[in-house]
């Protein structure tokens, strides 16, 4: 029987009941939706999977459909601190980083009159050569940080601190292996069905496909193919294009279905949509901010036009400050990473400018700004994660909000190093593969080169990336970083 994930009415409706407590509608009014699902024998959301085992009845899933479309209809009480248009969310930041003149373009020469075209003429290829192997950096930073936290998704906090425990794996310092396991706690915490077979150490062989990294490539190819300037109806049409249906999740999975159902965007984000705050547009931030480097404002502009394809509030606000945050860290001089001994901006600087983006009394905002304070105070991040999801318990562990702030906290406590933020932001659970390849991205980007990663992380992934996306299958990252640093240099 084929339970198709993230789309039936039944599976929907508690997510959208849960959506509409943290969002701020009327309390009453969203208890008596409840109530009414309950009283015609509705299920709970599926805490993990993205369906329910069994099939509603018809009476049921139509219930369910009605009482989606009653609930969207519910105003949100945070709305006037949590827009979704650019212009309010620009009113609400003080600090809003002022634009900044475009990256000049790759490989070609200045003018033979400029005074100092004999410099720049000799400067250029050396520059160029640079940010190129920083952008590859930050390539398979995403990739190795996605990778890590691939076996361990879905898996409980405890289930991944035992796993690792028991292999001597703790605290995290290297990619999870079943070797070594007793066979109860591996029964007890099973490794993700889809991932075990080629994310554990020993069957590691290139980077497996993932969307972590199918949607990076899908912003390649949009800014390929409609350029920086590019509308979010041309994602929709991309996404018609070239992303298979399967390989979208939660939020993403709503919106394609809704773009076939006629739906246009941006309501493809709210209509029957309870991911819309989930973490989906962060993922697809990275790209944004690679190419916008030293100009947070228009990473975070490219970004939301991406993201409101699919999210709304929250889910916009973690894309856009992940955005500005990336492209502070691809800022900094060609090799003045952290490895370097540069003068380019910290992370701490880089998340501050992520912070300028963001409505100041949002959630997300608020919880970054937190999460922040954690990681300065405590030396031991357990505790830090400990109390993160002692304040996110009510939060879905895909929601952007509690992601976000883990990232935020791992990449303080770890001062920037990478393989000291991806560890510790996978050891922290929640979305584990995602937000490690989030970290991971940053933290190589700052590092400045692939020689400044350590190769027993790189190493197994052999330069192939296996996607679905386009004719990417088997590129190498060396090969991403080139043509990431051409969108990068087009004005």
């Amino acid at each position: 029987m084929l339970r198709l994930t993230w789309v039936q009415p039944e599976d929907l409706i508690g997510h959208e009941l849960r959506q509409a407590a943290q969002d701020g509608r009327s309390a009453t009014a969203v208890a008596a939706v409840a109530a009414r699902w309950r009283a015609a024998g509705g299920p709970e959301a599926p805490p993990r999977a993205g369906a329910s085992p069994r099939p509603a009845s018809r009476y049921l899933r139509l219930l369910a459909g009605d009482l989606l479309d009653e609930l969207a209809d519910l105003p949100s009480g945070l709305a006037d601190d949590e827009p979704t248009d650019l212009g309010a969310i620009k009113t609400l930041c003080p600090d809003w980083p002022s634009p900044v003149d475009a990256v000049p373009p790759a490989s070609v020469p200045p003018a033979s009159d400029h005074p100092d075209a004999d410099r720049r003429r000799t400067d250029r290829p050396d520059t160029d050569r640079l940010e190129t192997e920083r952008l590859e950096a930050a390539w398979l930073g995403r990739a190795v940080g996605c990778l890590l936290g691939k076996p361990v998704e879905k898996l409980p906090l405890d289930g991944i601190r035992q796993l690792a425990r028991a292999t001597g794996n703790w605290p995290l310092n290297g990619y999870f292996t079943a070797l070594g396991v007793p066979g109860e706690l591996s029964a007890r915490y099973p490794w993700n069905r889809r991932s075990a077979a080629t994310s554990l150490a020993e069957n590691i062989d290139g980077m497996p496909e993932d969307d972590d990294l199918d949607y990076p490539l899908l912003n390649l190819l949009l800014l390929r193919r409609y350029g920086k300037d590019f509308t979010t109806t041309d994602v929709a049409r991309l996404w018609l294009d070239e992303l298979p249906a399967g390989r979208a999740f939660t939020a993403e999975r709503v919106a394609y279905r809704n773009l076939l159902d006629g739906v246009e965007p941006p309501r493809t984000a709210r209509h029957r949509n309870p991911f819309r705050e989930w973490i989906g547009a962060l993922i697809r931030a990275d790209v944004h901010g690679w190419t916008n480097p030293g100009d947070p404002a228009g990473a975070a502009e490219q970004a939301h036009r991406d993201a409101t394809l699919t999210h709304t509030a929250g889910g916009v606000h973690a894309a856009m400050f992940g955005a500005a945050v990336i492209a502070t860290a691809a800022g900094a001089d060609a090799g003045a990473g952290a490895d370097a001994g540069g003068d380019g901006p910290d992370v701490h600087a880089c998340l501050r400018a992520g912070l300028t983006v963001v409505p100041p009394r949002s959630r997300l905002a608020r919880a970054v700004r937190e999460a922040v304070r954690l990681a300065h105070e405590h030396h031991d991040f357990a505790t830090v994660v400990d109390r993160l999801h002692a304040l996110h318990a009510g939060t879905h562990w895909v929601h952007a909000v509690p992601n976000t702030a883990l990232i935020a906290a791992a990449l303080t406590h770890a001062d920037g190093d990478f393989a000291g933020a991806v560890c510790r932001t996978v050891s922290g659970g929640w979305d584990t593969d995602s937000n490690g390849a989030t970290a991971g991205g940053i933290t190589a980007l700052l590092a400045g080169s692939p020689a400044a990663l350590p190769e027993r992380w790189t190493a197994p992934l052999k330069n192939r990336l296996a996607t679905s996306v386009g004719d990417f299958n088997g590129v190498g990252f060396d090969t991403l970083a080139r043509l990431t640093r051409l969108e990068a240099s087009r004005p």
